[in-house]
């Protein structure tokens, strides 16, 4: 088996990517990626593997979904009683993964995280269907479950409790922002020698957010 899995490769032939070709602000950069990637067809193309430091220093990651992409940073949305709320509460850092393989192409971020502000949870939270505002009530993110029993329990007896009124935001349920401090673009090249081009933040004041950002291309 593991020899079936060491000549499972893939020999990218896509076009090249260059310092000249990229938007200065790496966030127009990454919507411009971003685009072409739902353009294509591909699956969830806002989905990010997001890695945190887990309470007890090793390292833990799990895909979410971007649900904001803006100058000031990446937004998601979860239960604030999560595993990785908590981490995120602990240790207020992470890095993500976009991973646009069919394109060959995927794009590192690193940065701090903060939460959401009350109106941009409350505002997310209103658009989602009354289904998935239950759930959020009815999950207790993370626990131990005896059964998936036990889950859907919980579901109906939300749904009875909200019957006649709005499924409101719970507080234990937002928003956070990941608010990157280094990009890196990766385009897939034929052997193996594939473009990497990092965004770093200048150390510069008074800079413009374009100009606040230095650009190099790292050895693949």
């Amino acid at each position: 088996m593991s020899d079936i899995i060491r000549e499972r490769r893939v020999q990218y032939e896509t076009a090249g990517l260059d310092v000249d070709a990229l938007d200065p602000d790496p966030m127009t950069q990454w919507r411009r990626w971003h685009d072409e990637a739902h353009d294509a067809g591909l699956a969830e193309p806002n989905a990010m593997t997001l890695g945190t430091i887990g309470l007890d220093g090793a390292p833990d990651a799990r895909i979410v979904l971007v649900r904001g992409a803006d100058a000031a940073g990446f937004s998601f949305f979860t239960n604030y009683r999560s595993a990785k709320s908590r981490q995120l509460d602990a240790h207020p850092y992470a890095s993500a993964v976009f991973g646009w393989l069919d394109l060959h192409r995927q794009v590192r971020v690193r940065g701090s995280v903060e939460r959401a502000s009350t109106a941009e949870s409350d505002a997310y939270f209103a658009s989602r269907p009354r289904t998935s505002r239950l759930g959020a009530w009815a999950s207790p993110q993370s626990e131990v479950l005896a059964s998936r029993d036990e889950l859907e329990e919980r579901v109906i007896v939300a749904d009875e409790e909200f019957a006649d009124l709005d499924v409101g935001r719970p507080d234990f349920w937002g928003g956070w922002r990941l608010v990157p401090t280094e990009f890196e673009f990766w385009q897939g090249r034929p052997s193996r020698l594939h473009d990497r081009l990092r965004y770093r933040r200048s150390d510069s004041t008074g800079a413009s957010a374009a100009a606040a950002w230095i650009i190099e291309r790292l050895a693949p």
